[in-house]
């Protein structure tokens, strides 16, 4: 499955919020460097300006971010998510969302709000597998 696996980050910064310590906190964590990322600058209500933070990750690296982000999120949290799963499923993608603020504190702890979105694919050749294949991919174990 690795080395088909592909994560997608995607970080919306606001006027407010310090791109450069988003990513110090990306590289302190997962040892992704800034040019990874890509930015693209948009204009937000009020014409406030927005950076949108973009990375793609790719097999062997996929894998890797994988297991220091699941090894991150507390015990609770995770158990959580697994639990949760299914709702976090859309076709064959696994949709995460982490604050942002807590991560730059080192911590993932879920959030829907002001968060980092992380796309999570891994092709799933039986639809009714993609539940089980990603609790593996996630835990090591099958459900």
């Amino acid at each position: 499955m690795a080395d088909k696996l592909e994560v997608t980050v995607e970080i919306i910064a606001h006027a407010t919020e310090d791109v450069e310590k988003i990513l110090d906190s990306f590289f302190e964590l997962f040892n992704i460097p800034k040019d990874e990322f890509s930015r693209q600058n948009l204009t937000g209500h009020f014409d406030n300006p927005i950076t949108l933070l973009r990375a793609k990750i790719k097999k062997k690296d996929a894998k890797s971010f994988l297991e220091k982000l699941v090894s991150k999120i507390p015990k609770d949290e995770f158990e959580a998510l697994i639990d949760d799963i299914e709702n976090r499923l859309q076709d064959s993608t696994l949709h995460l969302r982490f604050g942002k603020q807590e991560m730059i504190r080192g911590k993932m702890i879920q959030e829907e709000k002001d968060a980092i979105k992380f796309k999570i694919v891994t092709p799933a050749y039986n639809k009714k597998d993609t539940v089980k294949n990603y609790v593996t991919l996630l835990t090591g174990k099958s459900k």
